[in-house]
């Protein structure tokens, strides 16, 4: 079990929270943790500075979720990848670290406490994150059926699903740059389309989760295609896919459920993870490991569009 002891220290500008993680398992090698929680950035930093791996390392967006969960353990069991957890619930994210090293006899899965609706959040991460990169999987989702802003003010699905994407796929382009064959999964959905630029906010029109979720995966397959050319030439290879349908919390916001277990949900996102044949492919669209046909991602234009948008936040 990962131990975790919590001190609180309360500061004129905010508190500071320090967490210490003795990880037993790996303390000979490791030694104990520190993590920073900043309760005004919101964003925990797990400290690499002894932070070395002779393995790929995957960072997986989202992972105590369902699908997310079921995505990291999948990539997790392959002896050759280290795994990095970017997830909101320190709790849920000490359960699962725990639950995949001890099933899959990997040592190496480690997490980041983080707002992925935030975009100093991510751009703080990239910062502090030192180590190497090779495959990220974008994840993380929410589709509230209220309404709901970040800590910014930005309509949550939009900051989350759409701008959350983007930014991880910026802020941490130097670091895939320096692995080799590095790889972007996206995982969007089937459920997609009606994508309003004007209105990406539900400033003017009346707020529907469903229709705020249709169009943020519309988004997220459209910025796929677009970091696909521009990474093309740094051998970075980008691709979404739509994971199978599986019973979470998010598909029940929808008002779905799901015939298919999280394992199969994660089997398309782990397929373009670590693959070696899905490595030469990008720019593509992906259905039960298959390529599929993508409406979306040809108008160029709209594509622009939706890069430019993004920009202005």
């Amino acid at each position: 079990m990962t131990k975790v002891i919590m001190r609180h220290y309360n500061y004129q500008h905010g508190s500071i929270i320090f967490f210490v993680l003795s990880i037993i398992s790996l303390e000979e090698y490791f030694g104990t943790f520190i993590l920073f929680f900043n309760c005004k950035t919101n964003i925990m930093e797990f400290l690499p500075d002894r932070f070395k791996t002779d393995k790929k390392v995957v960072f997986v967006t989202g992972a105590t979720g369902a699908i997310g969960r079921a995505i990291a353990w999948n990539i997790g069991r392959h002896p050759d990848y280290a795994v990095i957890m970017l997830v909101r619930n320190p709790d849920k994210a000490v359960k699962v670290l725990d639950e995949i090293r001890n099933r899959s006899g990997n040592e190496e899965v480690y997490f980041y406490i983080i707002d992925l609706s935030c975009k100093k959040d991510i751009d703080k991460l990239a910062e502090t994150y030192h180590g190497p990169l090779h495959v990220l999987v974008n994840n993380a989702s929410t589709t509230p059926r209220s309404k709901q802003t970040n800590n910014e003010g930005i309509e949550l699905q939009w900051a989350t699903n759409v701008l959350g994407y983007f930014y991880m796929m910026k802020a941490f382009t130097p670091h895939l740059k320096s692995g080799t064959s590095a790889r972007i999964v996206n995982v969007a959905s089937y459920w997609a389309g009606g994508l309003d630029l004007d209105d990406p906010e539900f400033m003017h029109r009346q707020y529907n989760n469903d229709t705020a979720y249709r169009q943020s995966k519309q988004a997220e397959r459209m910025l796929s295609t677009a970091f696909a050319s521009v990474l093309s030439t740094h051998n970075i290879s980008v691709n979404a896919c739509h994971p199978g349908d599986v019973n979470s919390n998010l598909s029940n916001d929808l008002g779905f459920g799901g015939h298919e277990s999280p394992d199969r949900g994660a089997a398309t996102p782990v397929w373009l993870a670590v693959d070696p044949a899905t490595g030469q492919q990008t720019g593509k669209y992906f259905e039960h490991q298959r390529e599929s046909p993508c409406q979306f991602s040809t108008d160029k234009a709209l594509v622009d569009r939706l890069v430019t948008v993004c920009e202005s936040y």
